[in-house]
């Protein structure tokens, strides 16, 4: 994903995110695909995933 394309989503930060600037990342939804990046380095890299492999890792993430 270009930079110019990243600016244009409505970033979230994780509401699992620590509160003094540690681990956090942001997600971002857009036609069919999630968006994920460090909320520390908002020009780095982006990982996107369709739903369903978000959905997955989200199922798989809590442990159930």
């Amino acid at each position: 994903m270009a930079e110019h394309e990243a600016e244009c989503l409505s970033w979230f930060k994780s509401s699992y995110s620590a509160g003094d600037g540690g681990e956090c990342i942001e997600v971002a939804g857009r036609h069919g695909t999630v968006h994920i990046r460090d909320s520390k380095d908002t020009t780095g890299p982006v990982l996107s995933l369709p739903h369903a492999g978000w959905a997955a890792f989200v199922e798989f993430a809590a442990g159930d």
